[in-house]
């Protein structure tokens, strides 16, 4: 491990390999995973990434008609080289500059071949220091809860 900030990747590497064990429709995992993407989107947006653009596009959707702000953002190929090892099959960190989206790289490792992945990174809105606006309180914010609601709807209607 490189970095301790980004342990939760290795956490979120494990997550993923056992929720593929099932072969589900769709793994959305969902973290305060860098700083990075508060930086590139502010802290009332989210970044969504993932190895299917029409399932990511779908969390999109799902977010938006839930009210959560979230961005598309893309899972570039030529950021993987940065996250080579000389001591380890894979580093948990990448270069600086890109820092969210080699963290979702990172992350599309550990998916399966032919499993629909997305992540939403909500180290921005998970937590509103200042004060309340529309439906979201100062503090914890649930962020992400309501996109997982209305995606659960949309499956449940056979919708997605």
């Amino acid at each position: 491990m490189l970095n301790t900030d980004a342990e939760v990747r290795l956490i979120l590497a494990d997550a993923i390999g056992l929720a593929a064990v099932d072969k589900p429709d769709l793994i959305i995992d969902v973290a305060t995973l860098t700083g990075a993407a508060v930086v590139a989107l502010g802290s009332r947006t989210a970044g969504v990434m993932g190895n299917d653009d029409a399932a990511r596009a779908s969390v999109c959707a799902a977010a938006e008609a839930a009210g959560e702000a979230v961005w598309p953002m893309p899972l570039p190929d030529d950021l993987r080289a940065a996250l080579d090892s000389g001591t380890a099959d894979i580093a948990n960190i990448g270069d600086r500059m890109g820092g969210m989206l080699s963290a979702g790289v990172f992350l599309r490792e550990f998916v399966p071949a032919g499993q629909t992945w997305v992540h939403m990174d909500i180290a921005g809105p998970s937590f509103n220091e200042k004060g309340a606006y529309g439906y979201t309180p100062k503090g914890g914010t649930g962020s992400a809860v309501r996109t997982f609601i209305q995606l659960a709807a949309e499956m449940a209607q056979g919708a997605m």
